[in-house]
């Protein structure tokens, strides 16, 4: 078993000098607690850690949470505090009587639950963070690096990067990022990806949404997975799945809530009036997808009919990871119009929009850059584009649109 250096690291290290509670969320099985754990080993303070998943302690938690925190006193390490809301008065009133920074690491696997009762209680007082699966810059032990289309910046990282085949992007694509099977765990995947599902988010959904037909929720989210990269389509997942829209539109919630899927939404402002308003549909890791829609190895992934779409939710996928590593919100959308002329993504900063087209070939067209004139209305200067592709290396059409390899992300 090998412990995979997580890019977040040196991000809670920093904020632990400063603020007196973080609270990390994501998915189950992302690595949130191994992270915190080998990072309080380091911290050598005595930091004590307690586990909300064991239920004698979770009770106690709940109903005397004062006492909770005596036996439990800070330093401290809570794990999955979504389950004792009542909680976060006590931390509150503890924060507030003792001021001491890094007293409190939380984690959570339902993010907008928490994020509701951590508004409520401790604003200004926590610093929010979000991890998901593994980046490939994490699994390759590249240094972390927000995803930027400057030519300077992607050659200096081109440097330290190994190059990947395409068959190379596909296995990794189709094994997934998630630590215990990247880091060796488990080696079966395909056995892990089905504990996974029944184990934990089964679990969780019923925990969130009562009593669920097991048999109706495993074709639902197949049916997302189906659908990875494609519009937000209720009605279509109702139909697959033998349920009606209301239900498909609360279990997708519910996916979201435990980090499993993530929406990207359309570019608009006042000028651009002919945009959709219907977001795109994504998996954080591509491993899942690939296991729900029953692709047997990454070769037939790659030749398969998704494998444009796969590719698509991979750069995506690591284009986000690549922000919430560093602890930075990504300003990222995607353009379509009502005459379904689109660009896969934009990334906006510093006053300009970036757009970038994302393409299963080694040798792109320049063709491909026309689409990007379609943001030439915005308000925000046009950035530096780019095509990411299969590409070998780093290269460019010009000065203003780029070829980058997706390895590079």
């Amino acid at each position: 078993m090998a412990y995979i250096q997580r890019h977040m690291e040196s991000k809670i290290e920093e904020l632990s000098k400063i603020w007196p509670a973080i609270l990390l969320t994501g998915p189950r099985q992302s690595g949130k607690t191994t992270m915190l754990r080998q990072l309080a080993e380091k911290e050598n303070i005595g930091r004590k850690y307690v586990s909300l998943d064991d239920l004698s302690t979770r009770e106690l938690a709940r109903t005397d949470p004062k006492m909770f925190l005596q036996i439990y006193s800070p330093p401290v390490l809570i794990d999955e505090v979504q389950y004792a809301p009542a909680l976060f008065t006590y931390i509150k009133i503890y924060i507030d009587e003792h001021h001491n920074p890094g007293d409190f690491w939380l984690t959570g696997s339902q993010i907008f639950r928490l994020m509701k009762g951590v508004q409520e209680s401790l604003a200004g007082r926590v610093a929010l963070l979000h991890m998901s699966p593994l980046s490939q810059r994490e699994i390759i032990g590249a240094p972390p690096r927000p995803f930027t289309t400057n030519f300077q910046e992607l050659l200096q990282s081109a440097q330290r990067v190994k190059a990947m085949t395409t068959p190379m992007l596909f296995e990794r694509i189709w094994k997934g990022s998630m630590p215990g099977v990247c880091g060796n765990i488990y080696e079966d995947r395909n056995i892990y990806y089905s504990s996974y599902l029944s184990t934990y988010i089964e679990r969780d959904v019923r925990e969130l949404s009562g009593a669920i037909d097991a048999l109706k929720f495993s074709k639902f989210i197949t049916a997302v997975a189906a659908r990875c990269a494609q519009l937000l389509n209720y009605k279509a997942l109702a139909e697959d799945a033998d349920i009606n829209q209301v239900q498909a539109k609360a279990w997708l919630n519910i996916l979201e809530t435990l980090g499993i899927v993530f929406l990207l939404h359309p570019y608009s402002n006042n000028v651009l009036k002919r945009t959709i308003k219907t977001p795109k549909l994504y998996f954080y890791d591509t491993g899942l997808v690939c296991y729900l829609t029953k692709w047997s190895s990454p070769e037939v992934a790659e030749m398969g009919a998704m494998s444009g779409a796969l590719l698509e939710n991979f750069a995506v996928s690591e284009i986000i990871k690549s922000y919430q590593n560093v602890g930075k919100e990504p300003f990222i959308y995607y353009y379509r119009d009502h005459d379904a002329k689109e660009i896969d993504v934009i990334l906006e900063g510093d006053g300009k929009l970036c757009p970038i087209e994302i393409k299963k070939t080694a040798d792109p067209d320049k063709r491909i850059t026309k689409a990007f004139s379609l943001i030439e209305k915005s308000p925000l200067t046009r950035g530096t584009s780019a095509v990411l592709c299969m590409t070998d290396s780093l290269g460019a059409f010009d000065r203003e649109n780029l070829i980058v390899p997706i390895w590079l992300i």
